[in-house]
């Protein structure tokens, strides 16, 4: 498997292709965003975001764009408005700085995890109110209106649609959309959440009960 590396600090660029590479991955190494273009075809994408050449969240943007590889941001930016911009824009995680080969290696298998169950997507068409979610084509459509998802939103929203006003707990909600065990922050949950009300256009489209988890409710 072929991870590509973006990441211009030389320190932590050669503890994690080391820590990487004993455990059988190939690892690609750019230390720029121009060099990271210059890369065909990566399997996963551990991405940096304070580049000398610009800024990983263009580089994430444009990838995602065109491919449904897997990113993984690491970086020492842990400000709130970063963890949105990545995650809303379609990064499958946020890792904070400093941290251990293990726990980035953890991360990663769960992303994969993840891909190899959207390889699987759900074929049914399932209705909520006026929201249609089609596991067929992976689309949504409210009113006749298609919202525009990422594919960790669509998830979602089909995770919590398969039980419209029964509350689905947070660990199943990991299990079924982040493919296995978490090993991140909860805010990742609360941001994709925050993300899906808003493109649904009204908050009261998901219930929080706090410190348990979330419901789909059929508004029309």
């Amino acid at each position: 498997m072929k991870v590509l590396l973006v990441e211009d600090e030389p320190r932590i660029a050669r503890g994690i292709i080391e820590g990487l590479t004993r455990e059988g991955f190939e690892v690609v190494h750019a230390t720029t965003l121009a060099g990271a273009r210059q890369v065909p075809d990566p399997d996963l994408v551990l991405l940096d975001l304070r580049l000398p050449d610009g800024d990983g969240l263009d580089f994430a943007r444009e990838l995602r764009a065109t491919s449904k590889t897997p990113i993984l941001i690491i970086t020492a930016r842990d400000e709130e408005v970063d963890v949105i911009v990545g995650l809303e824009i379609g990064a499958d995680d946020y890792l904070v700085k400093p941290f251990g080969v293990r726990q980035l290696l953890a991360r990663m298998r769960a992303v994969l995890r993840r891909v190899e169950t959207e390889e699987k997507p759900p074929q049914e068409v399932i209705a909520v109110g006026s929201l249609i979610v089609d596991g067929r084509n992976r689309t949504a459509t409210l009113a006749d209106r298609e919202i525009s998802l990422t594919p960790r939103e669509f998830q979602l929203l089909t995770c919590l649609a398969k039980t419209p006003d029964v509350v689905v707990d947070r660990a199943t909600i990991f299990r079924e959309v982040w493919g296995g065990e978490w090993y991140g922050s909860r805010k990742t949950l609360d941001v994709h959440v925050g993300s899906l009300r808003r493109k649904l256009g009204d908050p009261a489209w998901i219930e929080t009960t706090r410190g348990v988890g979330f419901a789909l409710r059929g508004l029309q």
